[in-house]
């Protein structure tokens, strides 16, 4: 098994409010590995949870700092990497 972590900067202008935080969590939750997700220096959270990402309250252009643990970890942090760099409120 190899964790792997990465620290990307939030692209969404609103940050990780409702929806781009359920489309995140979601894809965490596919993942079917366990990633953790945690901003700046705090404490890290299970990604599959919407709750516990929006209480992070993830503004845009904060970094934060994925790690996940399992078979195809390089995959699935490049996945929720696009997600979180991606600005999710300019999309129609």
């Amino acid at each position: 098994m190899t964790e792997i972590s990465r620290t990307v900067r939030i692209g969404s202008s609103h940050g990780l409010h409702a929806r781009p935080a359920k489309l995140f969590a979601q894809a965490a939750k596919e993942a079917g590995i366990p990633v953790t997700i945690a901003k700046g220096d705090g404490r890290p959270v299970n990604a599959a949870s919407i709750l516990g990402v929006i209480a992070l309250a993830v503004e845009h252009g904060d970094y934060v700092t994925l790690t996940a643990d399992g078979d195809g970890a390089e995959t699935v942090i490049d996945t929720l990497t696009e997600l979180l760099t991606t600005d999710h409120d300019q999309e129609s």
